[in-house]
């Protein structure tokens, strides 16, 4: 059987970017090469583009990389936020065209799985079908870009989406809009250094960036004296985002052989949203770290009456990772609670005012450490401390990979009730309402008093997926019938 992936991203980015889903991709493929009976292939869309602008073709990615391609000059550009609501995510013939060209030359495949659709019109999948009809098509829902251009039903970037309103709240819900004419440039500038071998944080990378900022910098000031003094705001249409959504369902219910959900709460959510029922199925994600479940076990919480309780949290310091409402609930204790709370931070993403206020919460908490991210080698000694992990999304987290980290080293988890994380330890007491401090203060409070039974927790909580079981559970959905 042979198995073309796809991600907007490649999965060994230099720069790191893709989040969970491609440490995942990184996994499973890892997983069917050490199959006799599975080959894989990779491509991804949406970052290479040509300085000049030219039509859309595929090329390979490097000797380094075999059987890795990518679509360079893809219409759609990613992530989804570069190219928010364009017409091209939707459909573009000529990059329709060199997907079909690149499966052709590349294949037979048997399977296309997709672990997104960021990076190329969604006409491509019927394309693909009606050029290869035999092939399989199986998409994995790590978000909901299908439903929501932001991919997050993530609103105005500070709540979670109100409602659909016919696509009107689609049309306000960025509060900038991106520039996507100088986003495909600093794409094209960054591939064309990395195909000359050159890696971000070098010289030439700085000055070429450097460059870039510089002139867009002159191009928003160009268009601020050009613009009219009172600009009348024009009325919201929701049309052409209603027409979005509507033809990206019609692509996934017609043309997928398999829509796979993470999660309980993401198969709801779409079904909900309009994927097709019969089409959906769980299919929880496998991870490496399962093996840290077998040599790991359950610990006291707290590790004794008199040690405070320390909360771990890990990712990034995002507004609807929950971040920011973790620093707000833990500075609103009392100062007696305070004191008996530990916080262990790995996170990327602080700035000075950030570094403010955890400086002041150290002051009134049992201790507080801060890591500027983390490698998964570090995990163990990380969470060597922690008690309880903390994930207070805001957004519905599709099956936070951060969680199942934890998770997988017997750290329980306190979460909010968005997405899938609370599944893993399918523990209401250890579940508050997404966004409300004061529940989030009695879960804490119920913990300190000894009333959460960690034994019951575990005794009902899922074990990890680990990557044999999860392969087992794909090819099911690869093979017809």
């Amino acid at each position: 059987m042979r198995v073309l992936f796809y991600n907007w991203v490649d999965y060994r980015d230099p720069q790191g970017r893709g989040g969970g889903v491609a440490v995942y991709q990184r996994n499973l493929i890892a997983a069917l090469s050490q199959r006799n009976d599975v080959e894989t292939g990779f491509f991804c869309a949406g970052l290479a583009h040509d300085l000049a602008p030219r039509a859309p073709r595929w090329a390979a990615m490097g000797a380094d990389r075999p059987r890795h391609w990518e679509i360079v000059n893809s219409a759609a550009l990613a992530p989804a936020q570069h190219g928010f609501g364009q017409a091209a995510q939707v459909s573009d013939p000529e990059t329709e065209a060199a997907v079909c060209d690149l499966v052709a030359a590349t294949g037979p495949w048997d399977v296309l799985h997709l672990d997104n659709l960021e990076g190329l019109p969604a006409g491509v999948l019927a394309a693909l079908k009606a050029r290869f009809p035999s092939l399989r098509i199986v998409y994995v829902m790590h978000n909901y870009y299908p439903i929501c251009p932001q991919v997050n039903l993530w609103h105005r970037e500070a709540r979670t989406c109100p409602g659909f309103d016919a696509g009107r709240a689609c049309a306000t819900c960025l509060p900038v809009r991106p520039e996507t004419r100088l986003l495909r440039l600093s794409h094209a500038l960054s591939w064309r250094l990395a195909r000359a071998g050159l890696r971000p944080g070098g010289r030439a990378w700085k000055a070429g960036f450097g460059t870039l900022r510089l002139g867009a910098r002159r191009l928003r000031a160009l268009r601020a004296r050009r613009a009219p003094a009172q600009a009348i705001p024009a009325p919201v249409d929701g049309a052409p985002f209603a027409a979005r959504r509507a033809a990206m369902l019609e692509a996934v219910n017609t043309q997928c052989d398999a829509v796979l959900c993470v999660s309980d709460a993401v198969r709801r959510l779409a079904v909900d949203y309009g994927v097709d029922p019969a089409r959906t199925h769980v299919a929880r994600i496998g991870t490496a770290e399962a093996a840290a479940f077998a040599r790991t076990a359950p610990r006291p919480v707290p590790r004794s009456p008199d040690a405070p309780l320390v909360l771990g949290y890990l990712g990034y310091m995002r507004r609807d990772k929950g971040f920011y409402f973790l620093l707000d609930a833990l500075e609103a204790l009392p100062d007696a609670q305070a004191a008996r709370i530990g916080l262990m931070v790995a996170a990327k993403g602080i700035d000075a005012a950030t570094a403010a206020r955890l400086d002041r919460l150290k002051a009134r908490l049992a201790g507080l450490t801060l890591h500027d991210g983390y490698r998964h080698a570090d995990l163990d000694r990380l969470l060597a401390d922690v008690d309880v992990g903390v994930v207070p999304v805001l957004w519905h987290d599709n099956l936070p990979q951060v969680a199942i980290e934890m998770h997988a080293r017997h750290v329980p988890l306190l979460c909010s009730d968005r997405g899938g994380a609370q599944e893993l330890g399918n523990a209401p007491t250890m579940v508050f309402p997404a966004g409300d401090a004061g529940a989030f203060h009695d879960r804490l409070r119920a913990i300190l008093e000894g009333r959460v039974d960690f034994a019951r927790y575990w005794q009902g909580a899922r074990p990890p997926m680990d990557m044999a079981r999860h392969v087992e559970t794909l090819l099911g959905h690869y093979r017809p019938g």
